[in-house]
């Protein structure tokens, strides 16, 4: 599915499996001006992601990329010159999984909060900058609406940063997680110990029989007692 958000010059894009695709739908209900049309080809070259965006007006573009029908990973780019920051994205939840009363206004602003981090490292100074683009809270915004309480109503997930890329989609790493692990290495350490556990269950009965079979236990005098 293809999803097509101009929001402050904002521009979605998704090829989400059926899960994923929930998740993109919380997102759109939560920013105005967005509409979906046909899914993207993961195959073609992500630079027409720019070319749609240039055509709607955009200089921001989100892509939602999902692979295996279970890794969901989002590009956010600003088009077409760049910069882009890949992210995984995690322990993700629903609206309809949390099931909160809160109930947001499609004239409501985001709020965005960053901890001394984004100011300090480099990487995360960029990200922070490109979020507040897309994400932006225009001052005295006739949509704006006053004295409005802030209430959680989802979705939750984690972003996790893997690089950053010096053009739209594409161009040289400016920055590249050392401490990233992708899913498939973990998915195969955990396939991995589960094949070790068997085995370590294999030798500790092997062990067993022989640790009974070398020390056999003392006949007990009275074991006979009560036979007739």
């Amino acid at each position: 599915m293809l999803c097509y958000l101009r929001m402050h010059g904002a521009h979605l894009a998704c090829n989400a499996r059926v899960w994923h695709r929930h998740f993109l739908m919380d997102v759109m209900q939560l920013l105005p001006h967005s509409k979906k049309d046909a899914k993207l080809d993961t195959k073609a070259n992500r630079q027409v992601i720019n070319e749609v965006a240039e055509i709607k007006g955009c200089t921001n573009a989100l892509f939602f990329e999902a692979r295996k029908h279970q890794d969901l990973y989002m590009w956010m780019a600003k088009s077409p010159a760049g910069p882009t920051v890949k992210f995984h994205v995690t322990n993700l939840h629903t609206m309809a999984e949390l099931k909160l009363s809160g109930n947001h206004l499609k004239g409501s602003r985001p709020v965005l909060s960053f901890d001394a981090a984004f100011d300090e490292q480099p990487h995360l100074q960029l990200i922070k900058e490109m979020l507040t683009q897309v994400l932006p809270d225009p001052d005295k915004k006739k949509a704006t609406k006053d004295s409005m309480s802030l209430v959680e109503v989802g979705p939750r997930g984690c972003l996790n940063p893997i690089k950053v890329f010096a053009g739209s989609f594409n161009g040289s790493v400016l920055y590249d997680n050392a401490n990233y692990v992708s899913p498939n290495e973990l998915r195969a350490a955990l396939k991995r110990k589960a094949q070790n556990k068997y085995s370590d269950k294999v030798d500790s009965k092997i062990r067993r029989t022989e640790h009974l079979r070398n020390n056999p236990m003392p006949r007990n005098e009275l074991a006979d007692v009560f036979k007739e």
